[in-house]
């Protein structure tokens, strides 16, 4: 069985786990507290980051970019890209833009700063960095809602990578309860369309004990 080494609130781990159930691909979860620096893990992955793949022969693909690339290539029926070149372009460019820029800007200042920080005692949590990122997720949820209401999925008609990197973002910084839904509407209709897939729906089953996520979180509906 091929395993892939994760950690809960890591959005990277998150978007292989979907990633490789939407491909039909069985695999075990190993969780890894990076932060230990486990020898065996730094043989696999030197850099000592999340996610890591091991398939059935003992392969290591390490990182999530490399990881994507993989699957990209070796499960090709199962399209996540886009059947264009324009349609993979655009696929890259909005992955590209969760991945970087609202990791950067959100999900980098509230879960590492309330989860790893603050409630795993890894460093002292910086509030203007908490607020910080509770005013920078507005405008990204604004660029979210213009793409949904235009488009059938964030990057054109099917359900693709730019998805599920939001959604592997967004999933992290929701279960703290710290997403203004109500604000943005299309934005959670969107959500909610993502939450009901298969794929995705084993991540809301995620806890960490002594840290209950928002009541909602789980809920399909909201």
């Amino acid at each position: 069985m091929r395993e892939l080494y994760h950690f809960w609130f890591c959005p990277f781990s998150r978007k292989s786990r979907i990633m490789l159930a939407e491909k039909g691909l069985e695999f075990d979860l190993k969780l890894e507290l990076t932060w230990n620096r486990r020898h065996d893990f730094m043989v696999l992955n030197p850099a000592g980051t999340l996610p890591v793949l091991v398939e059935e022969k003992g392969h290591v693909f390490a990182g999530p970019y490399s990881i994507s690339e993989y699957l990209h290539e070796k499960y090709p029926d199962i399209d996540l890209l886009g059947q264009s070149k324009k349609d993979r372009a655009e696929t890259r460019r909005l992955t590209e833009w969760f991945d970087v820029k609202f990791n950067h800007e959100v999900t980098e200042l509230l879960v590492t700063e309330k989860i790893l920080k603050g409630f795993l005692k890894r460093g002292m949590p910086d509030a203007a960095f908490i607020r910080a990122g509770a005013q920078n997720i507005k405008h990204h949820l604004k660029y979210i809602e213009y793409l949904a209401d235009r488009r059938n999925w964030l990057a054109g008609d099917q359900f693709s990578m730019a998805d599920i990197s939001a959604a592997a973002h967004l999933s992290c910084v929701d279960y703290l309860g710290d997403i203004p839904w109500a604000d943005f509407k299309i934005a959670k209709e969107w959500y909610a369309r993502v939450k009901s897939r298969p794929s995705v729906q084993p991540l809301l089953k995620d806890t960490i004990a002594g840290l209950k996520p928002a009541d909602h979180y789980r809920n399909l509906d909201f």
